[in-house]
């Protein structure tokens, strides 16, 4: 995730956000040939956000406390790098940014907050394609703001959504329990879409390096108030359990939702949020091979439905953006 998102990443349209004061603007995913290397780096931060999910359910520790520590540990390693090559930038930072990115970060720790947990309540499999709904939601704050979405958004939305209902119910079918998580894994995906919206709008002006620093630190800060009005402890564990949160941070969230804040800027947001999709199967494979977790039956063809509609959407925004370019390029006669 950053995500961030994963990271997390998740726009699937052109945006225009009105709040008050300010307007919110989520660059479209470029109609041209995307960079190669960019989207090597995005494959590379997709892979790394698939072994999240089975890392954080194999750590024997709090799961609240997990992303307090990756998101410290996050800070810890990018401060000072951040304070020695960007520190006149960090100190020019525009009031607004900074708030978006602050932003940015509150909504990354609900988006931690939610989904850590669901993975002890519900299966890896389950919790990773309804967190990867990130898309989906975006659509659907868009509309309630006013932004229409081509027809094919729509239908490959409502398939997504059909998957989501049908896995719903077979979690409901072996536990009260494993369906409170797939709430939350869904709350998860909502709180990422407003994660990523906000970071694809602060990187229109501000470095990678500078507003991953501000959004991790905030969220740091977010998950450490929630730990102590919890009364979560942080500390106490095996050795172990320190390396694995080590692991998950390098892995997760320096691979993961960093390069996807990283290649934001050049892919969009549509982009970016979209090849999330593929945690889902990479995640579902770990755990099932590292942990033992098999899915039922009855939730494979939830899973597809719901990959099937992040596709199509992403094939229809993709298709529109392509055809703004061309409307745009074309000369007046």
């Amino acid at each position: 995730m950053p995500a961030a998102r994963p990271e997390s990443d998740a726009a699937a349209l052109p945006i225009a956000i009105t709040t008050a004061p300010a307007t919110v603007t989520a660059p479209a995913a470029t109609a041209g040939p995307l960079p190669r290397t960019d989207l090597l780096l995005l494959a590379v931060s997709v892979g790394a956000i698939s072994l999240s999910a089975p890392l954080i359910s194999a750590t024997a520790a709090p799961a609240l406390a997990i992303a307090f520590w990756r998101n410290l540990m996050s800070v810890g390693v990018l401060g000072p790098y951040a304070l020695l090559r960007h520190r006149a930038e960090l100190r020019a930072v525009p009031r607004r940014a900074l708030l978006l990115a602050m932003a940015a970060g509150v909504l990354l720790a609900v988006h931690f907050g939610l989904w850590m947990p669901s993975l002890r309540m519900t299966s890896v499999a389950s919790a990773t394609a309804l967190v990867t709904t990130t898309p989906l939601w975006t659509i659907v704050l868009m509309r309630l703001l006013g932004v229409r979405a081509p027809r094919m958004v729509w239908l490959g939305t409502v398939t997504a959504f059909a998957g989501v209902l049908v896995l719903t119910g077979v979690d409901l079918s072996l536990s009260p329990r494993a369906l409170a998580g797939d709430a939350l894994a869904l709350g998860a995906g909502l709180a990422a879409a407003g994660y990523m919206l906000l970071g694809a709008e602060v990187r229109r002006t501000v470095s990678t390096t500078a507003y991953t620093l501000v959004c991790y630190a905030t969220t740091a800060v977010v998950l450490l108030a929630v730990c102590l009005v919890a009364g979560t402890p942080l500390s106490g564990w095996r050795a172990g359990a320190w390396w694995q949160i080590v692991l998950l941070m390098v892995t997760a969230q320096l691979l993961g939702h960093s390069l996807s804040n990283r290649v934001l800027r050049t892919l969009g947001p549509s982009v970016t949020s979209t090849a999330i999709l593929l945690e889902t199967p990479g995640a579902a494979l770990i755990a099932a091979l590292w942990l033992g977790q098999w899915p039922p039956a009855a939730a494979y063809p939830a899973v597809v439905l719901i990959l099937l509609g992040l596709v199509v959407v992403a094939r229809a925004d993709r298709k529109r953006s392509a055809d703004r370019k061309r409307s745009a390029d074309r000369p007046e006669l």
